[in-house]
């Protein structure tokens, strides 16, 4: 995958996120869909994932998998950044792995709400906020009560994205919140490609170009 730019905060310096303020999405191609690899995906990064696209113009595209959980709770992310936080399930939530690119950088899908220092608008309905300050609300409860977490993410080049998808490496399809924040991982991957009627147990491993 290729790396580009990213505004998200990190876990380097002593810890603490950063943010950028520029983030800007353009309209059209595959922002705010589910990317869902094809059994034949031997990339051991994104096999068997979803991802949501959360940027995708001719510049290229970010993701975040959505299925990949790290042996992290938010517990650790807090302590690391000094956020104080009372015990409960908040603090055994899992952390997921967003991709292969900058794994030290932080990004909390959430349904849209809020005022956040740094945030991407996907869509009306699900938003990408890159800054410490919502998880600082979430400790407090009073931030989203729906988020996933995610360390990483995935990152395509100008034309790669569809270069991959005329590959038959991937399949596409509309956002499903119920994917994002309710299922349990081990079983994204399948529920998205039903999004779509398709059975991927059906599908063989080793398929290729028709």
């Amino acid at each position: 995958m290729a790396p580009r730019r990213d505004p998200a905060f990190s876990l380097r310096h002593r810890r603490r996120w950063i943010h950028d303020a520029g983030i800007v999405s353009e309209s059209g191609y595959l922002t705010n869909q589910l990317l869902i690899a094809m059994p034949s995906m031997a990339d051991p990064n994104f096999s068997q994932s979803v991802a949501l696209i959360c940027d995708h113009s001719s510049h290229g595209a970010l993701g975040l998998i959505l299925n990949k959980p790290l042996p992290m709770r938010m517990g650790e992310i807090f302590e690391q950044l000094e956020i104080s936080i009372a015990q409960g399930p908040l603090r055994e939530r899992e952390v997921l792995r967003g991709g292969p690119v900058q794994t030290d950088r932080g990004f909390v899908v959430h349904p849209a709400g809020g005022t956040w220092e740094s945030t991407l608008k996907v869509s009306d309905a699900i938003h990408v906020t890159t800054s410490r300050d919502i998880l600082a609300a979430m400790a407090r409860g009073e931030g989203p009560t729906e988020a996933v977490v995610a360390l990483g993410y995935a990152g395509w080049g100008e034309g790669q994205l569809e270069d991959e998808i005329r590959a038959n490496a991937w399949l596409s399809a509309p956002v499903d919140s119920a994917i994002i924040f309710d299922l349990p991982f081990e079983s994204r991957w399948e529920a998205a490609a039903r999004l779509l009627g398709v059975e991927l147990s059906r599908i063989s491993a080793i398929s290729g170009n028709a």
